[in-house]
Protein backbone atom coordinates (compact mmCIF):
# COMPACT_ATOMS: atom_id res chain seq x y z
CA UNK A 1 0.00 0.00 0.00
CA UNK A 2 1.51 3.18 -1.09
CA UNK A 3 1.21 6.01 1.67
CA UNK A 4 2.13 9.42 1.22
CA UNK A 5 5.01 11.01 3.49
CA UNK A 6 3.41 12.66 6.08
CA UNK A 7 1.26 9.63 6.90
CA UNK A 8 4.82 7.70 6.91
CA UNK A 9 6.18 10.20 9.62
CA UNK A 10 2.98 10.09 11.74
CA UNK A 11 3.38 6.17 12.25
CA UNK A 12 7.31 6.10 12.73
CA UNK A 13 6.75 8.91 14.85
CA UNK A 14 4.04 6.43 16.90
CA UNK A 15 6.21 3.80 17.11
CA UNK A 16 9.83 5.24 17.80
CA UNK A 17 7.79 7.44 20.55
CA UNK A 18 4.74 5.60 22.25
CA UNK A 19 3.94 2.05 20.58
CA UNK A 20 7.34 0.36 19.88
CA UNK A 21 5.07 -3.31 20.38
CA UNK A 22 3.09 -2.12 17.44
CA UNK A 23 5.71 -2.50 15.02
CA UNK A 24 7.24 -5.31 16.64
CA UNK A 25 9.92 -3.12 17.67
CA UNK A 26 12.99 -2.90 20.53
CA UNK A 27 13.96 0.58 21.58
CA UNK A 28 17.42 0.44 23.70
CA UNK A 29 17.20 2.53 26.45
CA UNK A 30 18.33 6.22 24.84
CA UNK A 31 15.16 5.18 22.27
CA UNK A 32 17.35 3.96 19.64
CA UNK A 33 16.00 0.98 17.07
CA UNK A 34 17.76 -0.53 13.87
CA UNK A 35 16.88 1.09 10.76
CA UNK A 36 15.94 -2.53 9.23
CA UNK A 37 13.67 -3.54 12.09
CA UNK A 38 11.70 -0.34 11.18
CA UNK A 39 11.56 -1.37 7.30
CA UNK A 40 10.32 -4.65 8.04
CA UNK A 41 7.64 -3.22 10.54
CA UNK A 42 6.49 -1.56 7.33
CA UNK A 43 6.66 -4.22 5.16
CA UNK A 44 4.26 -6.27 7.91
CA UNK A 45 2.16 -3.28 7.60
CA UNK A 46 2.00 -3.56 3.71
CA UNK A 47 3.15 0.11 3.84
CA UNK A 48 5.62 0.32 0.63
CA UNK A 49 8.86 1.89 1.92
CA UNK A 50 12.68 1.21 0.97
CA UNK A 51 15.37 2.29 2.81
CA UNK A 52 16.15 5.64 0.47
CA UNK A 53 12.30 6.95 0.96
CA UNK A 54 12.66 6.25 4.81
CA UNK A 55 16.35 8.37 4.88
CA UNK A 56 14.52 11.45 2.70
CA UNK A 57 11.83 11.36 5.41
CA UNK A 58 14.34 11.74 8.33
CA UNK A 59 16.57 13.82 6.30
CA UNK A 60 13.80 16.30 4.75
CA UNK A 61 10.80 16.93 7.84
CA UNK A 62 10.44 20.06 8.42
CA UNK A 63 9.71 18.95 12.17
CA UNK A 64 13.23 17.04 12.19
CA UNK A 65 11.42 14.54 14.33
CA UNK A 66 13.71 11.33 13.73
CA UNK A 67 17.94 11.36 13.91
CA UNK A 68 20.06 8.49 12.39
CA UNK A 69 23.36 7.27 13.78
CA UNK A 70 26.40 8.03 12.68
CA UNK A 71 26.70 5.33 10.13
CA UNK A 72 23.35 5.32 9.45
CA UNK A 73 21.83 2.19 10.77
CA UNK A 74 20.21 3.10 14.15
CA UNK A 75 17.14 5.37 14.09
CA UNK A 76 14.85 7.07 17.04
CA UNK A 77 12.39 9.97 17.86
CA UNK A 78 14.55 13.08 19.02
CA UNK A 79 11.25 13.56 21.35
CA UNK A 80 8.02 13.55 22.45
CA UNK A 81 8.42 10.24 23.95
CA UNK A 82 5.88 8.20 26.26
CA UNK A 83 7.98 5.31 26.92
CA UNK A 84 11.09 4.89 29.23
CA UNK A 85 14.14 6.17 27.24
CA UNK A 86 16.78 8.36 28.13
CA UNK A 87 17.88 10.67 25.15
CA UNK A 88 20.87 12.39 26.94
CA UNK A 89 20.41 16.18 25.87
CA UNK A 90 22.54 18.60 27.34
CA UNK A 91 21.12 20.54 30.42
CA UNK A 92 21.68 24.50 29.15
CA UNK A 93 20.20 27.85 30.39
CA UNK A 94 17.71 28.81 28.46
CA UNK A 95 17.10 32.41 27.17
CA UNK A 96 15.19 35.10 28.89
CA UNK A 97 11.55 33.88 26.81
CA UNK A 98 10.70 30.54 25.20
CA UNK A 99 7.08 29.88 24.13
CA UNK A 100 4.44 27.73 24.03
CA UNK A 101 1.64 26.97 21.40
CA UNK A 102 -1.64 25.82 22.51
CA UNK A 103 -5.26 26.12 21.89
CA UNK A 104 -8.13 28.32 23.63
CA UNK A 105 -9.92 24.98 25.06
CA UNK A 106 -6.75 23.96 27.34
CA UNK A 107 -6.42 27.56 28.83
CA UNK A 108 -8.46 26.76 32.30
CA UNK A 109 -6.13 23.70 32.92
CA UNK A 110 -3.22 26.00 32.37
CA UNK A 111 -4.16 28.81 34.48
CA UNK A 112 -4.78 26.45 37.08
CA UNK A 113 -1.79 23.69 36.58
CA UNK A 114 0.60 25.32 34.41
CA UNK A 115 2.09 23.68 31.45
CA UNK A 116 2.27 19.57 32.05
CA UNK A 117 3.93 16.90 29.75
CA UNK A 118 1.16 14.96 30.10
CA UNK A 119 1.49 11.75 28.03
CA UNK A 120 5.14 12.70 27.43
CA UNK A 121 8.19 12.84 29.66
CA UNK A 122 8.95 16.67 29.31
CA UNK A 123 7.14 19.82 28.51
CA UNK A 124 8.30 20.89 24.82
CA UNK A 125 8.91 24.42 24.04
CA UNK A 126 9.76 26.90 21.41
CA UNK A 127 12.45 29.47 21.00
CA UNK A 128 10.15 32.00 18.92
CA UNK A 129 6.77 32.78 18.35
CA UNK A 130 6.74 31.42 15.07
CA UNK A 131 7.33 28.19 15.80
CA UNK A 132 4.94 27.97 18.53
CA UNK A 133 2.23 29.02 16.67
CA UNK A 134 2.99 26.35 13.88
CA UNK A 135 2.76 23.88 17.13
CA UNK A 136 -0.19 25.55 18.79
CA UNK A 137 -2.17 25.30 14.95
CA UNK A 138 -2.33 21.47 14.44
CA UNK A 139 -5.18 21.41 17.24
CA UNK A 140 -6.68 24.50 15.99
CA UNK A 141 -6.07 28.17 16.18
CA UNK A 142 -3.38 28.99 18.50
CA UNK A 143 -2.81 30.44 21.09
CA UNK A 144 0.96 31.86 22.25
CA UNK A 145 2.12 31.45 25.87
CA UNK A 146 5.11 33.42 26.35
CA UNK A 147 7.31 31.07 29.62
CA UNK A 148 9.47 33.49 31.78
CA UNK A 149 12.23 30.82 31.11
CA UNK A 150 15.04 33.06 32.46
CA UNK A 151 13.65 33.27 35.43
CA UNK A 152 12.24 29.55 36.12
CA UNK A 153 16.16 28.59 35.24
CA UNK A 154 17.15 31.55 38.17
CA UNK A 155 14.42 29.44 40.42
CA UNK A 156 16.61 25.67 39.57
CA UNK A 157 13.76 24.54 37.24
CA UNK A 158 16.06 22.91 34.66
CA UNK A 159 15.87 22.65 30.97
CA UNK A 160 17.29 21.06 28.24
CA UNK A 161 18.32 21.96 24.23
CA UNK A 162 17.64 18.97 21.43
CA UNK A 163 19.67 18.90 18.38
CA UNK A 164 16.63 20.46 16.35
CA UNK A 165 16.29 23.47 18.94
CA UNK A 166 13.32 22.09 20.76
CA UNK A 167 13.21 22.80 24.84
CA UNK A 168 12.39 20.53 27.41
CA UNK A 169 11.63 21.06 31.06
CA UNK A 170 9.36 18.87 33.55
CA UNK A 171 7.00 21.77 34.34
CA UNK A 172 5.73 25.50 33.79
CA UNK A 173 3.94 26.54 36.75
CA UNK A 174 1.57 29.32 36.08
CA UNK A 175 3.36 31.95 38.02
CA UNK A 176 6.12 31.65 34.68
CA UNK A 177 3.32 31.98 32.42
CA UNK A 178 3.03 35.50 30.74
CA UNK A 179 -0.70 36.93 29.69
CA UNK A 180 -2.82 34.41 30.61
Amino acid sequence: MMTDDKTLSKTMSLWLRHRPDAAGLALDDAGWTDVDAVLAGLARKQIACGRERLLSIVENSDKQRFELSADGTRIRARQGHSVDVELGWPQVAPPEFLYHGTVERFLPAIRTEGLRPMQRHHVHLSPDQETATIVGSRRGEAVILTIRAGTMAAAGHIFFLTDNGVWLTDHVPPDYLIGI
